[in-house]
C-alpha cells in the first residue's frame, strides 16, 4: 500500500497506542537550548532520573547570547546564569554541547543540519516552535514544551496525536528577484495562519525539486506560522549531497546503506493526502507583511488593506487592530513605508546562501542615513564561511553591523531589541506584537534581499527596482 513519508516515519517510530488515542512516539534526535531546558532538567533531578539516551541529545546556546560580543561574563546576569546552567546540565547528564568556545555554536536549527545531526527518516524534537526547519531533510520535526522536554529526556518518547497530511505543490520557476521566503509568505497568506492546524505540510513540485537545501529549510521553518505542526520535503540526491561527510552522518559503507534507507522513506507515488494545494511559482512576487500575523501578507507592489472594503466584520476588526498597532494608513502602498531598523539573520534566513545572495546586490550601496542595519550569522560556522568569502566586509562597507552568531533580533531575548515603536524590516519569521523586544515595536517580514533594499533606501522597497535584480537563484 502506498504511503506518504509522514506515515512511514510515524509508523516506524510508534511505540504503542495510548488510552487517550495518542501515540507514544520514539524521538530519534532531541535538540535543546538554554531557554526551555533548565526546568526540564530540574524535574529530572526531582524525580531522581537520568537522561535515557544522552547520545541522542544535542545542545547549543542561541536565544540569550549577545551578538555584539560573546565575551563572558555577559552584561545580562540572567543570560549568564542560563548558559552556566546549560553547561552544568550537559556535563552532569552527558549531553553533547556546542558551546561558544567550540566554534560550532549557533542557532539550534542551523547547527543541527550543518553538523549532520539532522537526517532523513527520523523524528526530531526541540523546545522551539521552529523545529519544523529540519523537515527539509525528510524528517518529522516537532516543536515541544518544557514538560515534553522532561518526558523526552527521561524516556526518549513523547505522546502525540497523529496528524493529517496536506501536500503543497509549487510548480514552475520563480520570477527574477523572488525567493524562498516569498514562497512561504505567499503560502501562509493563501492558507492562513490557522490553516495548517492538525496538519503536517508536505512541500513538493518542481520548485521544491529545484530548491537548494537551504531554500527548503527556509520554507519548512515557517510551516509553524501557517499553523502546521511540522513541514517536510521528501529527501533526494540534493539531501544526500548536503549531508555527506558531515560530522554526525554515517561514514563509509554505513553511508551507502543509510542512503538506501533514506531513499525508501520518500512518499510513494499515488499515496493518500488529506488535502492537496496547487500553486504556480510564476504567480508569486516579492512579499511582505503589513500587520501583526504572518498571514497579513501582500506583494510589495500592492496596497495595505482597507478595513472599509472588508464585508466580514471579524476580518474588518482584525485589519483595524493590525493597522492601529502598525500605525499604517489603510489603502496606502506598502512600498515607501519608512523603516528604522533592518535585520538579516534568524533560523529562517541566517545561512551562508542568504548572506551570499544579499551581498551580491548590496555591494556598492550604503545604508540610508538614520537606519540601523545588522547582519547576524546563524552559526559560528556560517560566520567563518562568510568571512572566508569576504561577505562580512561587503556588509560592513555598506553600513551594516556584522554580528556574532545567535538568534538576535528575531525574538530579542538578548540585547538586540527594538526601541519604542521603531519599525523593523526583518528576515525573521514572526511579526507579532512586541516580538522584537519592544511592546510597541513593529515588524515587517521579507526576504534578506528585500531587507537590504529597505536598508539602502530607508523605506520598504521593491528590491527588483533598487538593485535591478536579474535572474538569480532563490534564497
Amino acid at each position: 500500500m502506498s504511503q506518504s513519508l509522514f506515515e512511514k516515519v510515524w509508523n516506524a517510530h510508534a511505540v504503542r497506542q495510548l488510552s487517550n488515542g495518542q501515540t507514544q512516539l520514539l524521538i530519534g534526535t532531541h535538540l535543546i537550548h538554554e531557554v526551555t531546558s533548565p526546568q526540564a532538567f530540574g524535574m529530572l533531578r526531582d524525580l531522581g532520573l537520568k537522561v535515557k539516551f544522552p547520545s541522542r541529545t544535542f545542545a547549543t546556546v542561541d536565544h540569550i547570547v549577545p551578538t555584539q560580543s560573546q565575551v563572558e561574563p555577559f552584561a545580562d546576569p540572567l543570560a549568564q546564569e542560563m548558559i552556566n546552567a546549560l553547561r552544568a546540565n550537559c556535563e552532569e547528564f552527558g549531553v553533547t554541547f556546542f558551546d561558544i568556545g567550540s566554534g560550532h555554536q549557533g542557532i539550534v536549527h542551523v547547527v543541527g543540519p550543518e553538523q549532520g545531526i539532522t537526517q532523513p527518516g527520523t523524528t526530531i524534537a526541540c523546545g522551539d516552535s521552529h523545529t519544523a526547519t529540519h523537515g527539509a531533510f525528510g524528517a518529522i520535526a516537532l516543536g515541544i514544551g518544557t514538560t515534553q522536554i522532561r518526558d523526552l529526556l527521561a524516556t526518549q518518547t513523547m505522546a502525540l496525536s497523529k496528524l493529517k497530511v496536506r501536500r503543497i505543490n509549487v510548480e514552475g520557476e520563480l520570477p527574477p528577484g523572488v525567493y524562498a521566503k516569498d514562497v512561504v509568505l505567499h503560502i501562509i497568506k493563501l492558507l492562513g495562519a490557522k490553516g495548517g492546524i492538525g496538519y503536517a505540510y508536505e512541500y513538493g513540485g518542481s520548485l521544491f525539486d529545484n530548491f537548494s537545501m537551504e531554500e527548503r529549510m527556509t520554507v519548512c521553518n515557517m510551516s509553524i506560522e501557517g499553523g502546521a505542526r511540522c513541514g517536510y520535503v521528501n529527501p533526494d540526491e540534493k539531501t544526500f549531497e548536503y549531508l555527506k561527510g558531515r560530522p554526525y552522518c554515517p561514514q563509509g559503507d554505513e553511508w551507502d546503506a543509510a542512503v538506501e534507507r533514506w531513499k525508501a522513506i520518500a512518499s510513494d507515488p499515488g499515496c493518500h493526502y488529506d488535502d492537496v494545494v496547487d500553486i504556480r511559482a510564476e504567480d508569486i512576487a516579492p512579499s511582505v507583511t503589513w500587520g501583526i500575523s504572518p498571514d497579513h501578507g501582500i506583494f510589495v507592489t500592492e496596497n495595505i488593506p482597507d478595513p472599509a472594503q472588508e464585508s466580514d466584520p471579524d476580518k474588518r476588526e482584525s485589519i483595524e487592530e493590525a493597522l492601529e498597532y502598525m500605525k499604517l494608513p489603510a489603502g496606502a502602498p506598502i512600498a515607501g513605508t519608512p523603516v528604522n531598523v533592518c535585520f538579516i539573520g534568524s533560523c529562517t534566513n541566517g545561512r551562508l546562501s542568504d548572506f551570499r545572495e544579499t551581498a551580491k546586490y548590496l555591494k556598492g550601496h550604503h545604508v540610508a542615513e538614520g537606519v540601523k542595519a545588522i547582519a547576524v550569522p546563524g552559526s559560528q560556522i556560517v560566520d567563518q564561511l562568510c568571512k572566508n568569502e569576504g561577505l562580512d566586509q561587503i556588509f560592513r562597507d555598506a553600513g551594516f553591523e556584522w554580528r556574532e552568531a545567535g538568534c538576535s533580533m528575531c525574538l530579542a531575548m538578548n540585547p538586540d531589541k527594538l526601541i519604542g515603536d521603531q519599525l523593523c524590516a526583518s528576515s525573521s519569521n514572526r511579526n507579532f506584537k512586541g516580538r522584537q523586544g519592544s511592546p510597541t515595536g513593529r515588524t515587517i517580514l521579507m526576504s534578506p534581499v528585500m531587507v537590504a533594499a529597505a536598508a539602502v533606501t530607508g523605506v520598504v522597497s521593491d528590491a527588483r527596482e533598487v538593485f535591478h535584480v536579474g535572474q538569480t537563484a532563490a534564497v
